[in-house]
């Protein structure tokens, strides 16, 4: 199953090279966001550092990498990971993960953007307990109330 790495067990060599360099689907939803994946990874790295970024382990590789911050009324999430990634283990372990990140923010709702078009994006968000909340140009803002 997948175990958790907090930002002060991982380096930027792991995240760098296992993680961003060879995903297209980082790649793709960042560009669409208007930041180039250097940018992106910049973030998360900043994040990881800062402690609010945790990287999801398999079978001791990171496979993917959720960070947030607290802005305004909600926290916002990001999230970044091998396509191979999303299985019903893992959406079961990201539905428990998700709530742990929202108590950590004080349960405040999370919002979580996404650039995707894709239909199992959407599905994934709902089988998580998000809704959608918003369309704009090009993303959709999924959101999660508190518990």
């Amino acid at each position: 199953f997948f175990k958790q790495k907090t930002a002060y067990e991982i380096t930027v060599r792991d995240w760098s090279s296992d993680v961003c360099s060879s995903d297209l689907r980082i790649a793709d939803q960042y560009s669409a966001a208007g930041l180039n994946i250097e940018e992106a990874k910049d973030e998360f790295l900043m994040s990881l550092k800062e402690g609010r970024a945790h990287t999801l382990l398999d079978d001791g590789k990171p496979v993917a990498i959720i960070a947030w911050r607290e802005v305004g009324h909600a926290a916002q999430t990001a999230f970044a990971a091998h396509d191979n990634f999303f299985t019903r283990s893992t959406v079961r372990f990201c539905k428990l993960h998700i709530r742990r990140i929202q108590a950590l923010c004080g349960n405040l709702p999370i919002d979580s953007y996404s650039w995707s078009n894709r239909p199992e994006v959407a599905k994934w968000f709902r089988v998580l307990g998000f809704r959608e909340r918003e369309r704009g140009n090009g993303f959709t803002i999924f959101e999660l109330d508190p518990e």
